[in-house]
């Protein structure tokens, strides 16, 4: 027997075999995309196997031939005529491969293997499967009304297998149709020659105030899997009910500020126009929701309003304060006063409320407000007065210089700190700063003067005991004052004699301190001594100490012992 007479005798025997399972098995495939069928799930035995048979169970109940694959030959033999001729094939594990899959494939193919006159068949379910395109709203309305059921727009989902069903949300919420305020209709459509089938979905839907800038999407689903539309807002009318008036202006409002005022109404879409009412007068604005006012003044504050152009009965008010600061002050400039006067500072403030007041002497910050009276050099200086209020800031100056004649406070002496020398030091007040004159020559001469205070200080080296006087001068007057300065001793030691010990040292200071109180004794018995030449009849012209100029400024003062 020919082979073709074998295996024609092995399709007619095949023909009454059943199948022994009681479900068939099911694969998906992807529309468009290659499907691939496997034979008994890919668990083919090679050995032995004569060929492999693809067929397919047609619509009206036949089978029809696919292909078949000899086991001794390398390609497969088409053997279908329809439009599965261009596009089938099998794979090295016996799998039938169906390329742009439509959904004309959901059919079953079977696959059959023959072992001499053993002949095994392993049928296969296939279905196709695609997504919906990504869902659009369409034919969306320009507007909604408020409390008026408008269609909203259609959500389409097309393409698909299964179909999709369409579902609506608002702001993340499902919305449900009620037939009153939200109406949805869903219907599905079949292309006649893919077999894709098409979902839309209109809404009708109520809009009100909270609707504004609610965000309206539309979902595909299809076995579970979900695509969303692109969000969309939608412009919602509806009439005003309530205009507010805003001040724009930061902080409080000063003289020469610019006042903006905005007027706002809450209906969509909102007006555009409105009237301003300035302290009762009425100025129209079109198409604009603000107005400036330049430079305003205290005069400028009270009662401002605006409302609808259309309807003046919708408006609101705002009450505007202007602050302001006026600000005179007594004395200015540069001020002259003695020790011991008063000085009369007057302040005066006009202010829209209460001030800050602060003080300032020399840059430094007071406690509190000063008091000029009797005044002292220590209050000279300059005052600066500082007043503000709601930001408006100002501030007045004046420099006060306290002037008298010099006075010699103190006038001290005290030894070096080598005892080689004595250190004179005269204090005195005085301004403008006296000039210091000293009746002896010094060195290291140092003088300060601050506030009306002036230190002068010399270092001089007596050889003997001295009176010296001390004068201050400024353009206001004098002042002199006398100081006893006794003489300094300085004993040479000689070297070879410097290492007999503390006795030595204790006599030279005997000897010393012995020489001091006899120049003490001496001076006060010259001074008895001139004390009684002058209320007697004899005078003498000697003189230990001194000048002729210096004895006559020493008649007007005494010496300190």
């Amino acid at each position: 027997m020919g082979s073709s007479s074998y295996l024609l005798g092995v399709f007619i025997t095949a023909m009454f075999l059943q199948a022994s399972s009681s479900s068939i098995p099911t694969i998906v495939g992807l529309y468009g995309e290659t499907i691939e069928v496997p034979c008994n799930n890919g668990l083919v035995q090679s050995d032995d196997l004569m060929f492999t048979k693809w067929k397919y169970a047609k619509d009206d109940g036949t089978h029809g031939d696919l292909l078949v694959k000899q086991a001794h030959k390398e390609e497969a033999t088409i053997q279908a005529t329809d439009g599965y001729k261009a596009r089938v094939s099998i794979s090295a594990n016996f799998s039938l491969l169906i390329t742009k899959a439509t959904l004309d494939d959901q059919r079953v193919f079977t696959c059959m293997l023959v072992w001499g006159t053993n002949v095994e068949e392993y049928p296969v379910e296939v279905e196709v499967r695609k997504s919906p395109l990504p869902p659009q709203i369409k034919d969306k309305a320009k507007e909604l009304e408020n409390g008026k059921l408008t269609k909203l727009g259609e959500c389409a989902a097309n393409d698909a297998n299964p179909a999709a069903d369409i579902t609506w949300t608002k702001d993340g919420q499902t919305l449900v149709s009620d037939d009153k305020t939200i109406l949805i209709i869903q219907k599905v459509t079949k292309d006649p020659s893919t077999g894709l089938s098409s979902t839309s979905s209109v809404l009708q839907y109520t809009a009100g105030k909270g609707d504004v800038g609610s965000q309206f999407i539309c979902v595909a689903t299809q076995e579970g899997a979900t695509q969303a539309s692109a969000p969309e807002i939608f412009t919602i009318h509806y009439p005003t009910e309530k205009v507010s008036l805003q001040v724009i202006n930061k902080g409080p409002i000063k003289e020469g500020d610019d006042i903006t005022l905005k007027c706002h109404a809450d209906g969509s879409p909102p007006p555009t126009s409105f009237n301003f009412y300035l302290k009762d007068k009425k100025v129209p604005v079109m198409d604009n929701d603000t107005l400036t006012l330049p430079s305003v003044t205290r005069q400028s504050a009270g009662e401002y309003k605006c409302s609808l152009l259309d309807d003046e009965s919708k408006q609101d008010s705002q009450d505007i304060d202007v602050h302001y600061l006026d600000l005179s002050v007594s004395p200015s400039g540069t001020v002259q006063k003695n020790q011991g006067d008063s000085l009369e500072v007057t302040v005066e403030t006009n202010t829209s409320g209460v001030p800050q007041v602060s003080w300032t002497k020399d840059n430094e910050k007071l406690d509190k407000e000063p008091r000029f009276g009797p005044l002292s050099y220590q209050d000279a200086g300059l005052y600066v007065l500082e007043v503000s209020v709601a930001g408006i800031k100002k501030s007045h100056s004046f420099e006060l210089d306290v002037q008298g004649k010099p006075t010699i406070k103190q006038l001290t002496e005290k030894a070096s700190s080598d005892g080689n020398s004595k250190v004179l030091i005269c204090e005195a007040d005085g301004s403008p700063q006296p000039e210091v004159q000293w009746s002896i020559n010094g060195t290291n001469e140092k003088s300060s003067y601050n506030q009306g205070q002036v230190i002068h200080r010399i270092t001089v080296v007596p050889s003997k005991n001295l009176t010296v006087l001390c004068t201050v001068t400024n353009s206001l007057g004098e002042d002199s004052r006398a100081i006893y300065v006794p003489s300094v001793i300085v004993e040479e030691v000689p070297e070879g004699d410097r290492s007999t010990g503390n006795d030595q040292a204790k006599l030279i200071v005997g000897i010393v301190v012995g020489l001091i109180l006899a120049a003490a004794i001496v001076g006060l018995i010259y001074w008895l001594y001139m004390k009684n030449s002058r209320q007697g009849s004899w005078k003498t012209r000697e003189k230990e100490m001194g000048t002729s100029e210096e004895e006559k400024k020493l008649e007007n003062h005494k010496p300190e012992v």
